[in-house]
């Protein structure tokens, strides 16, 4: 697995596991940090510190987009995937679209249900398409 995948991967982890456990997820990034066991690549870093940074406006992207869903209404794990994607599309201009989605896809095919990757696929393929109409 490539190193940005497995650092996509951890962020997963650390955006799930922030809201299982009803914490912030600035406090779970720190204690992941501080434990270092294993260390967290510096893009798992940048990819949770921009979701923390602009989770009003990628929250509100996917409500506005995903068309008959709720954020609260979607599994766990494809919300916080999707927030992953919307960030890599919207604030990275370093990863292309197709690459943030594809990953994206890849982690809910992984992890989540079998209409998951679909509904990913097809919720941020459209946040790409309108990009260029949006104000980050």
């Amino acid at each position: 697995m490539a190193a940005r995948s497995k650092a996509r991967k951890r962020a997963l982890d650390i955006l799930f596991e922030a809201e299982m456990q009803g914490v912030q997820v600035s406090a779970t990034l720190a204690r992941r940090l501080a434990s270092a066991d294993p260390p967290l690549n510096e893009y798992t870093v940048t990819l949770v510190e921009g979701i923390i940074a602009h989770r009003e406006r990628i929250d509100e992207l996917l409500s506005t987009y995903a068309v008959g869903w709720t954020l609260d209404r979607m599994p766990a794990v494809d919300r916080n995937v999707l927030r992953i994607g919307v960030f890599e599309i919207v604030y990275r201009d370093d990863v292309p679209d197709a690459v943030a989605i594809s990953e994206a896809v890849n982690l809910v095919q992984d992890l989540s249900t079998d209409d998951s990757p679909g509904f990913v696929n097809g919720l941020l393929g459209r946040i790409a398409e309108v990009k260029p109409s949006l104000s980050a």
